[in-house]
Formats: C-alpha cells, structure tokens, sequence
C-alpha cells in the first residue's frame, strides 16, 4: 500500500531539511553530497520567487521525499524549474510535475509561447519516461568538470605579452565592467539571458560575491579583453563560474590563462579541487581547452524542455 502523500509549499525554516534531501539525491547520483545550505537559502530567498506558490516540498510518513522550485527571470515565455526526488517515488515525482507545469502556465500567460526547463544529472533518481511521458525532451548537455589543484603544481602563470589582470575588490565601476564582460562575451550562449546589473547580482546571488576573486584581463591598445567570475562559497570544491573573452581577442591564449590564474588562486587559497560547468556544444571550444588544461568530467546534466500549451 502506497504512503499518503501530502503537499505544501516550501518557507525558508525548511532550507535545512531540503539541504538534506538534494545532498541525498547527490548522494545516489554523483555518490558525494555537494550541495551547500547557503545555496538552498538563496533559492528560497530569490527575490523573483513567491514561495507561497512557487515552492512545493512532498511528505510520505513524515518523510520529505520530494523538492520542486520555479522561477520566472528568464524573459517572457520561459519558466526554469528544480525537481529533486528520492528514487521510486513515483507519487510525489509526477504530482510535483504538475504543479510546476501548472503554474509555469500561470507565469507564461500572455506570451506568444511558453517553455519549462529544468536540469537533471544525465542519470537521475527521477524516472525519465515520466518526462518523455508528458511531452519533455532533451534540448541541451553540460558537463561539470573538475580539477586537482595545489601550490606545486599550480603557481601563478606567466601571461601572454601585455596581459595584465586587475581584481574587482574596490571599484564598483569595475564590478558594472565585469557584468558587461560576461553579457558580451556569452551573449551567443545557450539559454544566455541578457540582464542588467542588478537583476544580474540577484540572479547569480552575487551580493555576497568577493569582487577579489573575479579579474578583468587587459591588452595594451584592446582595453579590456576578458573576465573571470570565479566564486569559493561551495563546500567541496573552488567555483570558475564564468571565463569569458571578447569574441575578436581569441585565440590569443588569454582564456587559457584565465583558467592557470583561477587554478594557482585556488591552489593558494588552500583549495584541493576546482570545478567549472560546460556546454557540449559550446562553439567557442571551452570543451577542449578544459581538457587540454587537465579537466574531468565530474558528473553530466541534460536540460529538459516542455513546450506550455493552454489547457482546455
């Protein structure tokens, strides 16, 4: 006999327990738990979300056995989704389903099309055919990748002719550069919204960001020619959040360097690992330079999409 499943939305005393289920999941899927507490207060204390009807947590015999969070930022029609789930539990996966797809309904009303996406490890605790059963499809791969770092063997570079790097510890007007950096130099990405500043820092969380650990990398009649947003908030590992260089300065080595630079920093810090996210497909050849520089795959995330069609 099935448990009785019960449904509620999520409020921010229940970041701990959440904290604990997706470090379950990570648990089973990647076999360590990576995720952070400050990360799942973040979620819930994003200023885009109304937890009230934005956040589902799903109970069988007191347990918490399922998580789901949405939020609207990416521009008009498309709605980005958590789901985390404990394996067989079927119940609580697709109920969840639902009230995500029902609100994000609710989100994209009025727009020429709407999209719900959400990232899954390429091999989740959710069971896939309940997705390819509701008319979700694959659209996208990334990879996080990993490195071992130490001061040894990870001394600061020696930059290409002219380089020079500069940190944005204490000018704000380097901080709004940076930002613009990063919108430029991703702008042809996947899934890239264009934001502006400050919708910029509530979405990656970056108020609480040390500005001392993104550099700004500068060529000699170019100006300023790449940026790298790194953070070191995660428990398990340094963070190279975003490498990024002017689409007509590469080839010149400068993002190599930038990841030398994020390496020896981390190595200095008292860091053991370092990680980055990537897209497969990403045409600039990120893939290859991470690999080239000694990066592994560490675990693979597809992005799923469901179209949003009115109901009726």
């Amino acid at each position: 006999m099935t448990a009785m499943l019960t449904v509620r939305p999520a409020g921010p005393g229940d970041a701990s327990d959440i904290c604990a289920l997706l470090n379950a999941v990570d648990m089973i899927e990647i076999g360590r738990p990576e995720t952070d507490l400050g990360t799942v207060e973040a979620d819930l204390n994003h200023p885009g979300v109304d937890l009230a009807r934005d956040s589902w947590l799903a109970f069988q015999e007191g347990r918490l056995v399922a998580y789901a969070l949405v939020w609207a930022d990416s521009g008009p029609g498309r709605v980005d989704g958590d789901h985390y789930v404990l394996p067989a539990r079927p119940e609580a996966a697709l109920r969840l389903l639902g009230l995500m797809e029902a609100r994000a309904r609710e989100l994209t009303a009025g727009a020429a099309e709407g999209r719900l996406r959400i990232q899954l490890n390429v091999e989740p605790t959710l069971d896939l055919s309940l997705l390819t059963g509701r008319g979700y499809r694959t659209v996208r791969r990334h990879q996080v990748m990993t490195r071992a770092v130490n001061p040894a063997t990870d001394p600061p570079p020696a930059p290409p002719a002219g380089l020079t790097l500069r940190d944005c510890a204490g000018d704000e007007a380097d901080r709004r550069r940076a930002h613009a950096l990063v919108e430029e130099t991703f702008a042809a990405h996947f899934g890239h919204v264009e934001r502006a500043y400050e919708p910029w820092l509530d979405h990656l969380d970056a108020r609480g960001l040390d500005w001392s650990l993104v550099w700004i990398a500068s060529l000699p009649g170019e100006g300023d020619a790449a940026v790298l947003l790194t953070r070191d908030d995660r428990t398990s590992m340094g963070w190279l959040s975003h490498i990024g260089v002017r689409e007509s300065l590469r080839g010149r080595g400068i993002g190599g360097h930038l990841l030398r630079h994020g390496f020896a920093a981390y190595a200095a810090r008292g860091r053991d690992t370092v990680g980055l996210g990537v897209d497969v497909h990403n045409e600039t050849g990120a893939l290859a330079l991470y690999e080239a520089h000694g990066m592994g795959l560490h675990y693979a995330v597809d992005t799923w999409e469901l179209p949003l069609h009115p109901q009726g």
